[in-house]
């Protein structure tokens, strides 16, 4: 059967399947599912009954509408037709439903995958998210010039450990400021350090190391290591930054833009003017502070070409004069007009890129690793363009700009920004921003001293990955008949009116969710897992709303449900079956033979001969009734390759020269463009055939399936009871 239905198998299951059967059946779209919407007014009519079960006009004409709407290769059907369509595809859901195939556990677990994809667009603030697309976008048009300094931290580190980062970051913002640092100050984080690291109860020596250098650190950064002629944050960073791999460049990042850095950093960028410092930054990696040095257009991206004349790391003097010798001897040619491709075949060092004419790869000035490669290729002005010859630590260089590209449109880059965004740490402002929604909308409640008894009920147990909430919560004599938070709704639309969540189920949450780690402050610990146990539950309980509050995502999940039944069913009923019942399939091609006939067909042996003279030779044989055996033995006694035959079976238009001679004989010889002749020989016309199974299995399979479709519906429709109202049918438009 062809179906004719238009989104029906666009989910990845249908199309997965649908093009494991596609040499067997045409799936020409199809999705009657949106017609199982419950959305129909009190005073839309009954257009047809299923077994008494009533199906609104509007659900059948939301459908045809929707079907007949699309461009299709087809004619558009008729409302007749489509009924015909409409009532097969709901008979077949009916029979999957009674045969529990929506109950089968493989089939929950398919459609709840598909729920969860469907569901996430709904589940985030469009509004939020669409503004960070387009400030990431913005600021992608700038790229900023910044050093930056680290106070080491960790997101879930404990008070004492935070606090001791935020003195280390201010007495370092107060020196890159030009500010004088008390002495009291010093010695106050001093006295912190050495809290932290030597209280603990047993001390190692790399506690002991750690506590020295952090000490020494500072008083290095305050002391007069300092040259204040010079700039105090470089100085700063190199002394007191705890990012090592920055420290012997005064902590510069060179440039970046949007999406290069986390976000909270990347605001302090773009939100500080050039020459200033920002204020005191938190990210996951701890307290940072930056200055900015520079802001510019995005210079994009280069493609370039380049000549290498290498010069080694112990070279020589004379080396060193022989590459630069070689390399001017380059550009001299190049001047002249030579090609730049073929000068970097014939000469360039750089074997990786000299076969494509010294072609590299499409690069960002800001994140090129050679800086003077970076700014010569830059800095030429066209297309075609070549710099005189520069020199880096890998040897001497010419390079020749091909092409180069700005930031592309917004429009271009829309999809790839915001599967960016999503994954990127700005994406947490959109997800609390729903949160905020969702917790005004369902007149969230909480209340925060049952979750501050859970505090006790933590032990180091938690931290090592063993902790049991009901026994904890026991001992610790946690209210457990108390609630969490409750969400509450008057809409009059809704099932509920108040959801509560018990501090039982949040201890379920905390036990589910504990891992073998470090241990933290427990009050921290809780308070954290608490946001995350109300974001997940308000999340959960939306998802369960999506259905009532969006039309289309409704609909469009009943499609997925109906289209994995029927494809399900469909598989059980045509498809496995036609391709695994071997009697079936002979049976009905036994029956029905004569609808797989070869036509007419030639036997044809061509006698392919090196030149005239050995042509005319096998001719003679030919008439003389010779065998092919006895004709290739004797002419090629001499050579093998003087003459060989080939046999084929041709249909009618597969060979112009067969086509001529279309009946028993010895047709006239064809020279061929090299000299070489052939004699075709039709040894027999064969008429109209029937084709054997194994000639034609897949055409038959084929039919067989659509037999099988065919007499499926007939039984559906005998066995069920389709009522249709005429006077209702006749106003779908």
């Amino acid at each position: 059967m062809i179906f004719d239905l238009n989104c029906y198998f666009c989910h990845p299951k249908i199309k997965t399947q649908v093009n494991m059967y596609m040499n067997k059946f045409v799936f020409v779209a199809g999705s009657l599912l949106c017609a199982a919407s419950s959305f129909a007014q009190a005073t839309d009519p009954t257009l047809l009954t299923i077994d008494g079960k009533a199906i609104t006009k509007s659900e059948f004409e939301s459908v045809y509408k929707k079907n007949n709407g699309k461009d299709m290769s087809a004619e558009k059907k008729s409302v007749n037709d489509y009924l015909d369509l409409f009532v097969n595809f709901k008979l077949k859901v009916k029979e999957a439903e009674g045969m529990g195939l929506d109950t089968v556990p493989s089939f929950k677990q398919e459609l709840n995958g598909y729920r969860k994809q469907l569901a996430a667009p709904y589940l985030t603030d469009k509004d939020a998210t669409d503004k960070l697309i387009n400030e990431a976008y913005q600021r992608m048009q700038t790229e900023v010039k910044a050093s930056h300094v680290l106070a080491k931290c960790a997101e879930d580190a404990l008070p004492k450990d935070t606090l001791e980062a935020w003195h280390r970051i201010n007495i370092i913002l107060m020196v890159a400021q030009g500010k004088t640092v008390p002495a009291s100050q010093v010695s106050e984080y001093e006295a912190m350090v050495k809290k932290n690291g030597y209280g603990k109860a047993k001390p190692t020596k790399t506690d002991s190391a750690e506590v020295k250098q952090k000490i020494s650190s500072i008083k290095d950064v305050v002391s007069g290591k300092v040259d204040k002629k010079k700039d105090l944050f470089a100085q700063a960073a190199s002394l007191g930054s705890d990012d090592v791999s920055l420290k012997d460049a005064g902590g510069s990042l060179g440039y970046f833009t949007a999406l290069e850095m986390v976000y909270p950093f990347e605001n302090a960028a773009y939100n500080t003017n050039v020459g200033e410092i920002s204020k005191i930054v938190r990210t996951r990696f701890g307290y940072h502070i930056l200055k900015v040095y520079d802001k510019r257009p995005n210079t994009g991206e280069i493609l370039t070409a380049h000549i290498m004349i290498k010069l080694g790391k112990d070279a020589k003097h004379d080396d060193s004069l022989k590459a630069k010798q070689k390399i001017d001897e380059v550009y001299t040619k190049l001047k002249a007009g030579e090609k730049f491709a073929d000068l970097a075949k014939n000469y360039s060092d750089d074997k990786q890129t000299s076969n494509n004419g010294g072609e590299l790869n499409w690069f960002f000035e800001r994140k090129f690793p050679i800086e003077v490669f970076a700014q010569t290729a830059f800095a030429l002005q066209k297309n075609g363009d070549f710099s005189q010859p520069f020199q880096t630590k890998f040897g001497w260089h010419i390079v020749m700009r091909k092409d180069r590209r700005t930031v592309p449109a917004f429009e271009a880059i829309k999809t790839e920004l915001k599967n960016k965004v999503a994954k990127d740490s700005r994406s947490y402002q959109s997800k609390e921003s729903f949160i905020a929604k969702l917790k005004k909308e369902y007149n969230f409640k909480e209340y925060p001293k049952v979750k501050e008894s859970v505090y006790k009920a933590i032990d180091s147990t938690y931290f090592q990955g063993t902790w049991k909430a009901k026994e904890k919560f026991k001992t610790a004599k946690v209210p457990t008949d108390k609630y969490a938070f409750t969400i509450t709704n008057d809409d009059p639309k809704t099932t509920y009116k108040t959801n509560n969540y018990g501090i039982n189920d949040f201890g379920d949450y905390l036990e589910s969710h504990q891992t073998r780690r470090a241990k933290t402050d427990v009050v921290m610990t809780v308070n954290t897992q608490y946001k995350n146990y109300i974001d997940d539950r308000l999340l959960a309980f939306e998802e369960t709303q999506l259905d009532r509050k969006y039309p289309e995502y409704h609909n469009l999940m009943q499609e997925y449900r109906d289209g994995i039944l029927l494809f399900d069913l469909t598989d059980k009923k045509v498809w496995s079956k036609a391709v695994k019942d071997s009697a079936g399939l002979e049976k009905f091609y036994n029956a029905n033979k004569n609808n797989y006939l070869w036509d007419e067909r030639a036997d044809v042996s061509t006698y392919k001969c090196a030149d005239e003279k050995i042509a005319k030779e096998v001719k003679k044989m030919l008439n003389a009734k010779k065998t092919e055996k006895e004709i290739t033995d004797k002419m090629n006694k001499k050579s093998a390759l003087d003459v060989s035959v080939e046999n084929v079976t041709y249909l009618k238009g597969e060979n112009k020269d067969v086509d001529a001679n279309w009946k028993q004989c010895i047709a006239p010889e064809v020279k061929q463009a090299d000299g070489k002749v052939n004699i075709i020989v039709v040894n027999k016309v064969m008429p109209k055939t029937p084709k054997k199974l194994a000639e034609c299995r897949g055409m038959v399979t084929s039919d067989y399936q659509n037999y099988l479709e065919k007499d499926w519906i007939a039984n559906l429709r005998n066995n069920h009871k389709i009522e249709v109202n005429k006077d209702v049918l006749s106003t779908v438009k």
